[in-house]
């Protein structure tokens, strides 16, 4: 029987402290998640405020509030962080008794304040109270409608079609089988379910019949938007087909609708052409007039709100210079309330756990936001010095770059910069781009010089597009001009770029230029 043996060693390990975590966390974050995970910080921190955008001028006729994390602090140029609330945070941790102080340590001592029990509110406090701590607009109490009041919300489809069903003359029996189907549609406005599953949904006595359930689904198809209550792509196009106004071409359609369905769908006008015994001209015709129809009828309605990518850098060419600055846009206007801290410091007792973790949790958050966007500003920039003549000249301009380059410069480690450059965006006169856009590996060339692969993938795109219309350039063929010009890339390299271009095969770029 083998004996049991007790070893003691010492070894070293990192561990991450709940505060880096939590700024690990913000890091990666794309903007509408770090926004969302603030607004709920907020929600339930009674030590976190937002300030409210002011006015160009105080009240006391005084100079305007700044908005800049730090007067004169380039890297934080355009921060809509509230100065006093980093500030006064940073202040709360090297004032003996303050707002770090209390509920956060006790010594004990008799003759401190945390032993003694807490005093009744004095005129301050009731000052405290009543003070405005949000410095934002006051409710209104006059009985006015606002302007969110008054703004139209989105109608989705159920609600569009029950509308039109209320203004039919419809029997119980018919109403309720109608509005029924309209209830069982998709998003897309389809019907998924067999209409004769309805007789199990709806409870009638008598049954429902298939006759009148067939009823109930001609008038639910008939209400708008046209082609809706479809049950196949096939049948929401032939739905929409009376907005053809020409009878010859709307028979056509028909026939390629209910029998040639594919060969639309990969374009192939020859095919069609020589199957329905027309010119290809007249089918491309007909073929153009079909994809103007909506295949999916139900994306009219439902939520108007399109989600725009909004970046979080903007760089801009200054004086022959490109600088990079914070979008306010996405920078939370928060900070912390000094009403709440301050009734904190002057009525902290041992049994206030709860407000104390709280009131860590708010310098925390504005800690890691303050890194966050810090960070953020310092990669962007770091980018944009390597890549200004991507900015300035195009695609084919763009240098390899490496995250290793970019952590070397700025002392960070590659995953700081690769949680960075992922999500976030930058706006540049080149468009919106993702910050991660701007890496790329060396592909060296036959000369011995690093090309990178978005200016490989621009000098594809200029390729195809100065290829013969009637004769376009097959991969091969892109991989063979590349070599003429010094680059060895492998045909499914070109391919791939090719794909990312969204440009079509050849195949199909000949079949465009012959229809």
């Amino acid at each position: 029987m083998g004996a049991m043996d007790f070893h003691i060693g010492q070894r070293q390990s990192s561990t991450l402290s709940p505060r880096l975590q939590h700024a690990v966390r913000l890091l990666q974050m794309s903007s509408m998640d770090f926004a969302a995970m603030l607004r709920e910080t907020m929600d339930r921190n009674p030590f976190l405020d937002v300030e409210e955008p002011q006015s160009d001028a105080g009240a006391d006729g005084g100079t305007p509030r700044a908005d800049a994390a730090g007067a004169g602090d380039d890297a934080h140029e355009g921060w809509a962080l509230e100065p006093t609330a980093m500030s006064s945070a940073a202040a709360d941790e090297r004032e003996p008794g303050g707002v770090e102080d209390a509920g956060l340590r006790h010594d004990g001592d008799a003759a401190s304040p945390a032993a003694e029990p807490d005093p009744a509110f004095d005129e301050s406090d009731r000052d405290l109270w009543q003070a405005d701590g949000t410095g934002g607009t006051r409710r209104n109490d006059d009985g006015e409608w606002s302007a969110v009041d008054m703004a139209a919300g989105d109608t989705s489809l159920t609600a569009h079609l029950h509308g039109q069903l209320n203004l039919l003359p419809l029997s119980s029996r018919e109403g309720l089988l109608s509005r029924a189907l309209v209830e069982c549609l998709d998003d897309d406005g389809y019907l998924r379910m067999p209409p004769a599953e309805l007789a199990q949904v709806v409870r009638l006595d008598p049954p429902a019949s298939s006759a009148e359930i067939q009823i109930a689904l001609r008038r639910v198809q008939a209400l708008d938007p046209a082609g809706v209550a479809a049950r196949s792509v096939a049948e929401c196009l032939q739905l929409q087909l009376p907005a053809i106004e020409c009878a010859a071409m709307r028979e056509i359609a028909a026939r390629i609708i209910d029998h040639h369905l594919p060969a639309l769908a990969a374009r192939d006008v020859a095919g069609l052409a020589r199957e329905l015994g027309f010119t290809p001209a007249r089918i491309e015709e007909v073929c153009q007039r079909i994809r103007r129809l909506d295949p999916r009828p139900g994306w009219r309605f439902g939520s108007s709100h399109v989600a725009y990518v909004v970046p979080d850098v903007i760089a801009r060419r200054v004086h022959g210079q490109w600088q990079v600055h914070l979008n306010p846009a996405v920078v939370p206007r928060v900070r912390l309330n000094q009403v709440y801290a301050e009734l904190f410091r002057r009525h902290r007792a041992a049994q206030d756990g709860e407000l104390a973790s709280h009131l860590q949790e708010a310098r925390w958050t504005l800690r890691n936001v303050e890194q966050r966007f810090a960070t953020i500003l310092d990669v962007a920039q770091a980018i944009v010095r390597r890549q200004r003549h991507f900015l300035e000249y195009g695609a084919m301009a763009m240098k390899p770059l490496g995250l290793r380059e970019i952590a070397d410069e700025l002392g960070m480690h590659e995953s700081t910069v690769s949680r960075v450059t992922n999500n976030k965006y930058i706006a540049t006169p080149a468009g919106v781009l993702e910050l991660k856009y701007f890496f790329s590996r060396a592909m060296v060339s036959a000369s011995g010089r690093a090309c990178s692969g978005t200016a490989i993938r621009g000098l594809i795109k200029d390729i195809i597009a100065g290829e013969d219309d009637m004769q376009p350039l097959s991969d091969a063929e892109i991989t063979r001009q590349l070599a003429q010009q010094g680059l060895v890339v492998a045909r499914r390299t070109v391919t791939k770029y090719r794909q990312m271009l969204r440009i079509d095969a050849v195949d199909r770029r000949r079949r465009a230029v012959c229809a």
